[in-house]
Order: C-alpha cells, then structure tokens, then sequence
C-alpha cells in the first residue's frame, strides 16, 4: 500500500471510528470477535467431545492440556493487547510508522518466545506434563497432545498477535475469517483422525496443530493486505522502552489468561485424590465456561478497540456511552447462556461423557459454573477498557481479583471444608466477588472522566 492510500485509509478510519454512533461501531467489531471466539470455543468443545469417546483418562488429557494452552494465550494476548493499544494510539494520530514498529516489534518477539517454549516445553515433556496435573493414568495422552500442542505454539502465539492488531485497526471481520477457518478446520480433523483413521489423542493434536498453522497462514495474509501497519524486520525496535510499554500494557492480559493457566493446573492437583472422573468433569465443564465467556470477552473486545481510540482522540463522551452499552449487551447475551446451562447441565455433560460418574459431578458443577458467569460481564468491559487507555494499574488488579487472589484461596479453604463440592463452588464464587468489586470501577470511571467538547451527537 503506498504512502498516499495509507494517508487516505487513515483519514476513512479516523471519521468512522470518532463519527460512527458508538453502540453500531461496538457490535459491528464485536459481532465477528465474538464469532471468532465461539469457533474457538466450538473446536476446543469438539476436542473434549471427540477424545470423550475414547475414555475419562483421554478426555482428562484435554483438561491438562487446557492449561498449557491457556499459557501460551496468556504469552500471545500480553503481546497482542499490549502491541495493539499502541497501534490504535497511533493510527487516532495517523502515524503509520509508529504503528508498524508496534505490531512488528510484537510479532517478532512472539516468535522467538514461541520457539523457546516449544523447544524447552519438548524437551521436558514428562515432567511438564505432571506440572499440570497429569496422573500416572493420563500421562500418555497428555504426552501425545501436549507434544502437538507445543510444536505449534510459535504459530498460536504469533496468530493471536495478528488477531488481536487486526481487531485494533478496525479489521475484526478479517480476524475472524482467519480463527473460524482454523476452528472449522480443527472440527473436521478431529473427526476424520480420531473416528475415520484411529489415531486417538494424537489424532487431536495433529488437528490442533494443523488448524493453528492454517489459522497463522490466513491471518498474516490479511493482514498483509488489509491493515495500515506493516510487520517487518526494519521496524523491530532497538528501545528497550518499546517493549516494556507492550509488556505493561498488555500485562492484565498475561494475569488473566495466565493466573487461569495457574488455577487450572491448582484445580486438577486438587482434584486428583477423587479419580480421573473429577478431573474428565472438571475438563468438561472448564471447556464449557470457557464458551460462554467467549461471548463476554469478544462483546469486550470489541470495545477496546473504539476505548483506546476515542480516548486517544479525545471523544471522553463516546467512551463512556462504550463502557455503558458494552456492560449491558454482554450482561445480557451471557446471562441468556448461563440460564440455559442452569436448566440443561445434565444434558450438557452427557454430549462429551456417559460416564455416570463424569455426569453426575459434571452436572452440579456446571449449575454452579452457570451461576457464577451471570457476573462475569461486569468485570470485563471495565477491565478492557482501563487496558486499552492504557492505565494497567486498575487493569491488573481486576485481573488478578478472578483466578488469582480470590480463586487461590477460596478453593484452598473450600477444598479443605467441603472436599469436591467445594472445588466445584470455588470458581464461581471467585466470579460472583470480581463481579461485584467491578462495580466501583465502572462507577469511578463514569463519574470522574469529563464530557468532551468535541463531541459528535450521535
């Protein structure tokens, strides 16, 4: 693209972002972030209920495998998030070089990261594997799996970044296109390496990692094509600064994906003396949450990046209308979700395992799950938000409130009073107290950031 037509997107994207009314611009780019992440959650249901066929101790692989997954997330959205706030700063300016360096510096870094991992992560698979909470049982499919896994972790992380910098550009229609077709793709592997070639556990991770590839493939291309920035080796910084402000930036990103990682890997050691049925359950309904919180997170992400723009911009107005709508949209379509898991939970577990054990501890644990989400929207658009302006403070805190300092100790004491019940009740209380404490925040912003003078009525 040369310099005159970036100059020229740049002015188109400027007015469509500060004029579009605020409500259509945050369902317009939350809509295909939204369905990107369903697919996400889709495949990740596809895995759980493809290996479920193959038995407790292979769909309990899925859960431990769950957590390494989240690890590398958390790696791809601190990058991600962190790059992309800047870049939605410095397009609000027109500063395409500025942009670039950004995205390319995030990219690259991503890449060596990725291959580390993958590196180090093989190397030590075994003991890797037990980390996580594998037992003598599940071992060898957790070794199948997490070795895919890890071999397509530069490409995970590397994808991610993409996504989430097409998504700040305004480009969320693009970004879908690339994780539905690796979503689609990983659907119909599963089913053709596990059912048609009997490949079991390994037929999933060669599904997972095919789809991440192809995923990776789609997205450099658009965004190639279709963004203002440019990734290339030239705009790589040499300032330590540059990479310290993504890792600040993007550091809520890291605590969340990555305290979930934690408290996963917490939550199957803690569930390790009630069987491989506790942990299959628990994988279960962690793959379940996981997809209705998809709905949350891609309504918020569709907010930061119109926050991060507006508030660059100026337009504290628009902001504040964001914050207000986005709680309520995805207030709304969650609370849908969550009220029909409270009535079909039995029916839900029983799609991935007929086991009688895996569905009665399933059941009650996904009502429980159910009711925690209804307060999950609450602390997600405020949380996004306060990233994506880049005041990470009150970003990580909130972060840290779900799966760190109140989760942590809550399923330590519920474990030792109630035993399974409660570890089942631990995560949705931990929900329900992040939820609440969101409040204040939304409150403070609402009440303590001015209107703006160039305010475009709406």
């Amino acid at each position: 693209m040369s310099n005159i037509s970036k100059s020229e997107t740049a002015d188109a994207y400027y007015k469509k972002m500060t004029e579009t009314p605020v409500s259509r611009l945050i369902v317009t780019l939350g809509i295909p972030t939204t369905v990107s992440m369903l697919i996400s959650g889709i495949y990740n249901l596809a895995d759980t209920y493809f290996v479920g066929t193959l038995g407790e101790s292979p769909q309990a692989a899925t859960g431990i495998l769950f957590t390494l997954q989240s690890i590398i997330q958390a790696i791809a959205f601190m990058l991600g998030h962190g790059s992309g706030s800047f870049v939605s700063a410095a397009l609000a300016e027109k500063d395409i070089k500025r942009a670039s360096k950004y995205v390319s510096t995030a990219f690259f870094t991503g890449t060596v990261i990725g291959t580390l991992l993958s590196v180090f992560g093989i190397m030590f698979l075994s003991p890797f594997m037990r980390l996580l909470g594998s037992t003598e049982t599940i071992l060898p499919y957790a070794r199948d799996y997490g070795l895919c896994v890890l071999v397509s972790c530069p490409f995970m992380i590397c994808s991610l970044i993409l996504n989430n910098n097409l998504r700040y550009e305004g480009k969320a229609f693009y970004a879908m296109i690339g994780l539905t077709a690796g979503g689609v793709l990983n659907i119909f592997g599963d089913f053709f390496l596990i059912r048609v070639f009997p490949l079991g556990v390994l037929g999933a991770g060669i599904s997972t990692a095919v789809s991440q590839f192809v995923s990776f493939i789609i997205l450099l291309f658009w965004y190639n094509r279709m963004a203002q920035g440019t990734i290339s080796l030239r705009y790589i910084s040499r300032n330590v600064k540059t990479y310290l402000s993504i890792i600040k930036v993007g550091f809520p990103s890291f605590i969340r994906q990555g305290l979930s990682s934690v408290s996963n890997g917490i939550l199957n050691n803690l569930a390790k003396p009630f069987g491989d049925a506790a942990i299959a359950a628990l994988s279960v309904v962690g793959k379940y949450s996981s997809f209705i919180m998809c709905v949350g997170l891609g309504i918020g992400q569709g907010f930061q990046p119109v926050s991060s723009f507006n508030y660059q911009a100026g337009q504290y107005k628009r902001v504040k209308r964001g914050l207000v709508f986005t709680t309520f949209f995805a207030f709304a379509a969650v609370g849908i979700l969550a009220l029909l898991g409270i009535v079909f939970s039995g029916q839900i577990v029983r799609i991935f395992q007929k086991s009688p054990d895996v569905v009665s501890i399933g059941t009650e644990a996904i009502k429980y799950s159910s009711v925690g989400l209804i307060f999950f929207p609450l602390s997600v658009p405020v949380n996004m938000l306060y990233q994506s302006i880049r005041r990470p403070g009150v970003s990580s805190v909130l972060s840290l409130m779900r799966s760190g300092l109140i989760f942590i100790p809550v399923i330590f004491i519920m474990s030792h009073f109630f035993l399974l019940r409660g570890i089942l009740l631990s995560q949705p209380l931990a929900d329900a107290a992040t939820g609440l404490i969101s409040i204040p925040f939304i409150l403070k912003f609402l009440h303590t950031t001015p209107d703006d003078d160039c305010f475009q009525s709406e």
